[in-house]
């Protein structure tokens, strides 16, 4: 199989989690899309909330009713990708610069589960960059007291984020920083130095917030949880 071979059955077998009547949150990203891609298949009646325009877009297309994040009390199960999906279901998300949003709809979230193919689930987090979204006020000044706080932890300095058509800016009209570590040897500690930076929106560590995994193999999907 294709990794995304291996992203389409897992978003196929998420889609099989959902039921009538459910609040689902929709993550972002191109596993997250083959999920939304055989959610609408089935035909439920269901409403979805988006975690990025792009989301939003292809839910509109494929004829899912939307609602936004404040219509709603609590959603019923939300389903997403990851960049990388570590020990205990800790995760990297944010490659798709959705990160704010997305963990919004997961804490609002009665169940989580991740989806993937084989090769997000690592031993330690960290060969993917992390993401560190930062209001665009000051970001250069924000991003000097990153690369202090990356020292701290023997990391090398974050890089903010372009693109063809320059800086990346989010959903959110914020901008990323990405750290490329290798290894996060203590990801919460990492987590709450981070956050403790003002300009610091968020960051992509997502801890203890998945309730499961489904993984997309060559042998089919693997269902892993905490």
């Amino acid at each position: 199989m294709t990794a995304d071979d291996q992203k389409r059955i897992a978003g196929e077998a998420a889609a099989e989690l959902v039921e009538a009547g459910m609040v689902v949150g929709l993550g972002t990203g191109s596993t997250a899309a083959h999920f939304v891609r055989a959610l609408a298949a089935r035909g439920l009646d269901i409403r979805g909330v988006p975690t990025s325009e792009n989301t939003a877009n292809l839910a509109r297309e494929l004829g899912i009713a939307l609602v936004g994040l404040d219509d709603v009390k609590a959603i019923d199960l939300t389903v997403d990708g990851a960049d990388e999906i570590g020990p205990g279901l800790s995760l990297i998300k944010g490659g798709g610069a959705a990160l704010l949003r997305e963990k919004l709809v997961w804490e609002a979230s009665d169940r989580c589960v991740v989806i993937a193919d084989a090769a997000k689930q690592v031993a330690h987090l960290g060969r993917f960059p992390l993401p560190i979204e930062v209001v665009r006020f000051g970001h250069p000044h924000t991003g000097r007291r990153l690369a202090d706080i990356a020292a701290e932890f023997d990391l090398p300095p974050p890089r903010l984020r372009t693109a063809d058509r320059g800086v990346v800016v989010t959903d959110g009209g914020n901008v990323i920083y990405d750290l490329a570590s290798g290894e996060i040897g203590d990801p919460a500690a990492l987590a709450g130095a981070l956050k403790s930076v003002t300009g610091v929106v968020d960051h992509g560590l997502f801890l203890d917030l998945a309730d499961e995994a489904l993984i997309g193999t060559d042998g089919g999907v693997v269902r892993l949880t905490p």
